[in-house]
């Protein structure tokens, strides 16, 4: 059995009851930016995304995992692969971690490493990649400091009211 834990998290699979918690991270507009939504995310629509999270990473192109709390069970977050192409050894990844007194704790971290480590020992994949906001500090320390290198700069590719904001694109080559 695949154990994706630290001594502080652990990463498990969506579950029928992690449709709150979803809904507020889609719906929380702060965190928009991040992931690209315009648009909020009904009930009825998490809930056929839940229905659908049986799907492993290779007919769903995607995995989702809720990173928690191993003191309390706590839902801490959520860390993805995506854009999962098993033929050329890639996937994205990206991580969110809800509430923003636990940001800057360590539980970002824990979870990348977690995902590093499986994608490359389970999945056998050759790199990782992110797109980060060129801003977005705390996201650029934590994958630099896993070894993701700088491989571009998207400039002015994202809207965020009336601005226009580059975004940088990191790989991780195993």
């Amino acid at each position: 059995m695949i154990r994706l834990e630290t001594a502080e998290i652990y990463l498990r699979a969506l579950e029928p009851e992690d449709l709150e918690f979803i809904y507020q991270i889609e719906n929380d507009v702060s965190l928009w930016e991040v992931s690209n939504t315009q648009t909020p995310y009904s009930r009825f629509l998490i809930h056929q995304y839940l229905e659908n999270a049986h799907q492993d990473i290779y007919e769903a192109k995607q995995l989702r995992l809720v990173i928690c709390s191993k003191e309390t069970n706590e839902t801490l977050g959520l860390i993805d692969l995506f854009d999962f192409d098993p033929k050329n050894g890639r996937a994205g990844v990206g991580i969110v971690i809800q509430d923003q007194s636990n940001r800057a704790q360590g539980i970002g971290s824990q979870a990348l490493e977690l995902v590093i480590n499986y994608s490359r020992e389970f999945l056998f994949l050759n790199q990782l990649y992110a797109n980060i906001a060129a801003d977005n500090q705390a996201s650029i320390q934590l994958f630099e400091k896993y070894n993701f290198r700088t491989i571009g700069v998207k400039k002015a590719w994202t809207r965020v009211g009336q601005e226009y904001k580059d975004e940088i694109m990191y790989q991780l080559i195993f």
